[in-house]
């Protein structure tokens, strides 16, 4: 596979950045995957009250000047072969590579932008207590570049709102790759992870020896 595929593919880590360029500066820690894990809050979780019209998405995006939402920047910047942009920022051609199954896709309307975290398990996680703002950010997330992934609309449906005990890419040579930024999303949002997600991300863990996680904490 092309070592240029998406952004952030190299699967011995991955980058987290600043939430915005104004954000205060915080440190970013780099540990194995087997210790980030153990680095995750153990809690139940509760789905009370979830509605997903909670997280306001898509937004303008990092740059509003540009006429592209949070969707549409995303795409334009996980692209391996650049679309073109036209009015209103109309998508034309292009390619993208979907990590989660291998696949090569040249149309923006055959991908979702997956939340690494979707959205529900995060109010399960703790987003439940957040305002409304911190919802949005995290829910338009570009400061990290493993909080939102294009992919097939197949592989994030299937996927749904599932967690790494219910759901694991495929593709089964990226599984560490996509606990690790499972994991560095639950870390720089200070979100917790049930008993049954610790042990699956235990056990997925101890077959990535080599596997670091690189995450910065959310402002």
């Amino acid at each position: 596979m092309p070592t240029t595929v998406l952004r952030g593919l190299a699967a011995a880590s991955l980058a987290v950045l600043p939430l915005t360029a104004s954000s205060p500066a915080s440190a970013a820690e780099m540990l194995p995957l087997a210790e980030a894990v153990n680095r995750l809050p153990v809690e139940a979780e509760s789905r009370d009250g979830y509605d997903r019209d909670a997280f306001r998405h898509w937004n303008t995006g990092d740059d509003p000047s540009d006429g592209c939402n949070t969707r549409a920047e995303v795409l334009l910047d996980e692209a391996v072969e650049p679309p073109t942009v036209g009015p209103r920022c109309r998508l034309s051609g292009g390619r993208w590579w979907s990590y989660y199954d291998q696949v090569w896709v040249t149309s923006a309307s055959g991908l979702d932008i997956d939340h690494m975290v979707p959205l529900a398990e995060s109010w399960d996680s703790g987003a439940s207590a957040w305002t409304a703002q911190r919802r949005e950010a995290y829910a338009n997330d570009q400061g990290s570049a493993t909080s939102l992934v294009a992919v097939t609309a197949r592989s994030n449906r299937s996927k749904s709102d599932q967690d790494p005990a219910q759901w694991l890419p495929p593709e089964a040579g990226v599984h560490c790759r996509y606990a690790a930024e499972w994991v560095g999303t639950k870390l720089r949002w200070s979100l917790a992870a049930d008993e049954t997600e610790v042990a699956a991300l235990r056990e997925t863990a101890a077959g990535c020896p080599d596997q670091t996680v690189t995450y910065e904490p959310a402002a």
